[in-house]
């Protein structure tokens, strides 16, 4: 989700302000009521508005892993998320879990029908 901008942090922090109470001005502008809060508590300490950076976790796959997926699924449809994670970790010396395995299987259109693994768009036909 994108965070919300300046403009809009400002103008429910003046809303505030004015005496809107904070459910009413969190109604007003369709936000949470603690991000009114924060936004309030933000501004009471004469800190900015502005979004910050976002950060998160670097993906541990990249579009290498991706692709010796694919190919993987290709020459062995019938292979399990286990041994498809234990063979991404001999080729790419990277740790992965199988629910990473099995969220990029997915995500790349793979999912699974009657123990092999097929893209969407093939099985929906």
């Amino acid at each position: 989700m994108k965070p919300y901008s300046e403009d809009l942090r400002t103008r429910i922090v003046r809303a505030v302000e004015n005496g809107t109470s904070k459910s009413g001005v969190a109604r007003l502008f369709d936000v949470s009521l603690s991000s009114v809060k924060r936004y309030s508590r933000i501004a009471s300490r004469g800190d900015s508005l502005q979004p910050r950076k976002g950060g998160g976790r670097p993906p541990k796959t990249d579009q290498v892993t991706e692709k010796l997926l694919g190919e993987d699924v290709k020459e062995r449809p019938a292979a399990t998320i286990v041994e498809r994670r234990r063979f991404l970790e001999r080729v790419t010396g990277k740790a992965l879990s199988d629910s990473t395995v099995g969220r990029l299987l997915r995500r790349m259109g793979f999912s699974p029908k009657n123990g092999v693994w097929e893209r969407w768009s093939e099985t929906n036909g």
